[in-house]
């Protein structure tokens, strides 16, 4: 039994034993790196130059069998959103083909109701060569300036959205701030209830919804365009959608500034022009089919009376002449307009 338990002890300290020797191997191979450190970055850079080889070697059929095995999963992933991608075009054509009838029928009845046809837009491609994201300064420069019609003011959008507004415009290239910015302030409507809102950026990925009428409740998801208030911006450009932040609504943008490469500024041909003035016509009595009253006769206004007790003012008259006039007799008679007086 003695025997048998020392030979326990010994095995346990011959397993031990190489524990300690590795253990004092590490504590003098770190102590020597940190005294000679070029040492062994020479023997660790030339024992990799050695084994590069070979390490290629074993490499290049493990790589082969990770590349075709690996992309099974992938392919799966793919599979399925190929489906998915499918569904949703088939979605997408049905709302495509809707959009058409309506748009078809919304302009037979403007002809019916021979309404103001929408004014033309027209855009200009541009690309954007730098982005600026300052604490309270969010722009992008664009390619194009005032060679090419770009005026302060307009729309920018890409393929999904607004993204912004042109604020400065060279001879070559433009300024544009973003819907994001902290200076940004755009009048929007809030679809399908027609709230008139006014959205603003706080330098945050979703831009708020700030001056809105009292008690009005937005819903997520509601959709958000440009209103045209102002006439700078065109209305019914597409912006985000409503998104509820603890009771704070903000808007989602569809827009994303930051992978945007070209895009579009569009030129707004219709500015705000004066009101006519109103005439007749425009009264309620004429509105209603009445005829309009008759304006009563302007009377003259009577001369001025002469007060006698003013005093009247002297005549001019030629130095050396005798102003003084002749009294006429009692009994004669008042001369006529055709004899001459004294």
């Amino acid at each position: 039994m003695a025997n048998g338990t020392w030979k326990i002890a010994r095995n346990k300290g011959s397993a031990q034993l190489p524990l300690a020797i590795v253990a004092i191997l590490a504590v003098a191979f770190a102590l020597v790196g940190k005294a000679q450190s070029g040492l062994l970055d020479g023997m660790r850079t030339g024992l990799t130059d050695w084994g590069a080889p070979v390490i290629k070697l074993v490499n290049g059929p493990v790589d082969a069998v990770s590349q075709r095995f690996g992309h099974l999963g992938e392919m799966y992933d793919v599979y399925q959103e190929n489906v998915r991608l499918k569904a949703e075009n088939a979605r997408l054509r049905q709302w495509q083909s809707a959009a058409l009838v309506m748009e078809t029928r919304l302009k037979r009845y403007q002809l019916l109701l021979n309404a103001v046809p929408d004014p033309a837009l027209t855009t200009v491609t541009a690309r954007v060569i730098g982005r600026s994201t300052k604490p309270f300064l969010e722009t992008m420069i664009l390619d194009a300036g005032k060679r090419q019609g770009i005026k302060p003011g307009q729309a920018v959008m890409d393929a999904r959205g607004l993204i912004g507004r042109i604020y400065l415009a060279g001879q070559d290239t433009s300024w544009v701030i973003l819907l994001t910015d902290l200076n940004s302030r755009i009048p929007v409507t809030i679809e399908p209830d027609n709230v008139q809102a006014i959205m603003a950026g706080d330098n945050s990925e979703v831009p708020s919804i700030e001056t809105m009428t009292q008690g009005v409740v937005l819903h997520s998801g509601a959709q958000v365009v440009t209103s045209g208030d102002g006439g700078l911006l065109p209305p019914g450009l597409a912006i985000g959608t409503i998104a509820n932040d603890n009771g704070r609504y903000r808007v989602a943008l569809l827009s994303d500034s930051g992978s945007a490469e070209d895009v579009q500024v569009v030129d707004y041909k219709a500015p705000p022009g004066n009101p006519p003035a109103p005439t007749v016509k425009d009264l309620p009595a004429a509105a209603a089919g009445l005829a309009p009253l008759a304006t009563p006769p302007q009377t003259p206004a009577p001369p001025p009376q002469l007060d006698a007790t003013a005093p009247q003012p002297a005549l001019k008259t030629a130095p050396g002449t005798n102003t003084a006039r002749k009294a006429p007799p009692p009994n004669a008679a008042p001369a006529s307009d055709d004899e001459p007086q004294d």
